[in-house]
C-alpha cells in the first residue's frame, strides 16, 4: 500500500495534506482497494462547512456506499468536480487526481491529533 510520509490520515482511512491554513482531503490507497471499482463519489458544494468526525460525502463501489468523514473542521473552499464524470480516478490515482476537497480550518490544531504515515501503516497492517 502506498502511504505518503508528507501526508497525514484518519481511522476512518481519509488523507489530509496541509497547505497553510488550508487542507486537501480525499480517501487512502488502503480504501480505494478495500472498496473495489469505485463507481460514483458524492461530494458537498463549495461554501458547506464541514465538522470533525462528520459525514461530508460517500463514496460508491461495485461492493458497496461507505461514507467519508471529515478529519478538521471548516469551510469547503474547492471541491473535485471531475470525480463526478471520472469517479474511477479514485482507483487510478487516490493521492493526486482524485482529491475529494479542500477545507479552510477552522481549528487548525485538529490536524496535529491525526494519524502519521508510520501510524497509519501500523493501523492497517492490524
Amino acid at each position: 500500500m502506498n502511504t505518503p510520509n508528507e501526508l497525514r490520515y484518519t481511522k476512518e482511512h481519509e488523507w489530509v495534506k496541509v497547505e497553510g491554513n488550508t487542507v486537501v482531503i480525499g480517501i487512502t490507497d488502503f480504501a480505494q482497494n478495500e472498496l473495489g471499482d469505485i463507481v460514483f463519489v458524492e461530494l458537498p458544494e463549495v461554501g458547506d462547512e464541514v465538522t470533525l468526525d462528520q459525514p461530508f460525502g460517500s463514496v460508491e463501489s461495485v461492493k458497496t456506499v461507505s461514507e467519508l468523514y471529515a478529519p478538521v473542521s471548516g469551510t469547503i473552499v474547492a471541491v473535485n468536480e471531475e470525480l463526478s464524470d471520472s469517479p474511477e480516478l479514485v482507483n487510478e490515482s487516490p493521492y493526486e487526481t482524485a482529491w475529494m476537497i479542500k477545507v479552510e480550518l477552522s481549528n487548525p490544531s485538529e490536524v496535529d491529533a491525526l494519524l502519521n504515515a508510520e501510524a497509519y501503516t501500523q493501523l492497517i497492517s492490524e
